[in-house]
């Protein structure tokens, strides 16, 4: 289980929010690992995990954009039925509670790809 650094970029809920951000990161060179956008009413969030956070901060503060940081863990998980479950529950019996979350795969891929806020990372990053 790898920790690494979520940024959360607050705008508003409208069609150019996540292309605004995508474009000023990918015209700093900073490749989005994994990406959840979030929307309530007028406001929006994009979550972010990048392989460069402080180069992605830059860019960020170069554009104007804020943004906040959570660390965060990103783990592979197999792409098979149960293996959210399992880990999981794997978790849940740590007491790790699981604040929020996101996945994907490909299909045909055999690794799932997860990122989780958790309310112990560093008991969390122990887990197998």
């Amino acid at each position: 289980m790898a920790k690494t650094r979520q940024l959360a970029v607050p705008g508003e809920n409208r069609s150019r929010t996540l292309a605004h951000v995508a474009r000023v990161l990918g015209d700093a060179k900073v490749n989005i690992v994994s990406f959840l956008t979030t929307t309530s009413g007028a406001e929006g969030s994009v979550q972010l995990v990048v392989d460069n956070a402080n180069k992605a901060k830059k860019a960020l503060d170069g554009a104007g954009l804020s943004y906040i940081e959570a660390d965060v863990m990103h783990v592979e998980l197999p792409h098979q039925p149960g293996a959210l479950g399992y880990f999981a529950g794997k978790l849940a019996a740590k007491e790790i509670n699981v604040n929020s979350a996101y996945a994907t795969t490909v299909k045909g891929s055999k690794k799932a790809s997860a990122v989780f806020a958790v309310s112990d990372l560093d008991k969390a990053a122990r887990v197998r």
